[in-house]
């Protein structure tokens, strides 16, 4: 499904939710995205190879490949970057990932595909022109990832937050927004697991809190699961603000050597 989050006819948002539906059960949920700003476009985590054939062909109903100028990774994983030889390959876009995966996400492609196509992101963030807008690099280290980014546009006020807000949930389940604090806590089941394993610490979460607490956010859209509007917002906020996570809930229980042979 094709979700349209911002248009106001020259500056298109726009989600894709299902690419991956069908090509392997197995494989986590995942959203990307296309932003189109006066016929220059950029994609903001565009997955692997389960998504990329269909991700393309819906790119171009949009933009065609070759007005295609950026790809923005928020970290390194597969399921953000994955097909990065196949995008280097097809279009001429250049990369935007931390500088400290610059060095490594060339492994995913073959031999100098990637020279001079890869910038590294300084850990401070950095912002990135597209057309009539600015595509802002903003600081979420630890969120999960060692090095790790989100995008947020300065023409929609839209958030990308890569993997803070994630929710496990089917793909039909994401046609609308959660946009009441109530709707919120009713959806908190599907975003507890994750965050708590996934978020490093509580540290972490209350610096980027007060980051994005002086950001004029108007939608907080993540990689996986649902996007926040409204009230959900600050509610996500609060929460995250408050959670403990990640090496907040690890003991010396968690690193014990297991003397048995085989898993029971």
């Amino acid at each position: 499904m094709t979700i349209e989050l911002f248009n106001d006819g020259k500056h298109i948002c726009l989600m894709f939710n299902d690419l991956g539906k069908g090509a392997s059960d197995e494989a986590v949920q995942a959203n990307q995205f296309l932003i189109v700003s006066d016929g220059e476009g950029a994609l903001i985590d565009p997955s692997g190879n389960i998504t990329y054939n269909s991700l393309l062909l819906e790119m171009q109903k949009h933009l065609p490949r070759k007005q295609l100028k950026y790809l923005f990774a928020s970290h390194q994983d597969p399921d953000i970057i994955g097909a990065l030889d196949k995008w280097l390959f097809s279009t001429e876009c250049q990369l935007y990932v931390s500088a400290l995966w610059s060095r490594f996400v060339p492994h995913f492609c073959n031999l100098n595909r990637a020279d001079g196509r890869i910038t590294g992101i300084p850990d401070q963030g950095m912002g990135i022109a597209l057309r009539d807008t600015v595509i802002h690099a903003i600081p979420a280290h630890f969120l999960h990832a060692e090095g790790n980014f989100q995008f947020y546009d300065s023409k929609s006020k839209i958030l990308f937050s890569g993997d803070m807000g994630a929710s496990m949930v089917d793909a039909h389940e994401i046609s609308a927004p959660i946009s009441t604090k109530d709707e919120f806590y009713a959806q908190l089941h599907t975003m507890s697991g994750f965050h708590k394993r996934y978020m490093v610490s509580n540290k972490v979460c209350r610096f980027w809190v007060n980051m994005v607490r002086q950001m004029d956010v108007q939608m907080l859209v993540p990689q996986h699961g649902r996007y926040m509007v409204g009230a959900a917002i600050p509610a996500f906020l609060d929460w995250i603000e408050n959670l403990q996570c990640g090496i907040d809930l690890f003991t010396q229980e968690h690193y014990r050597f297991l003397r048995r042979l085989f898993a029971e």
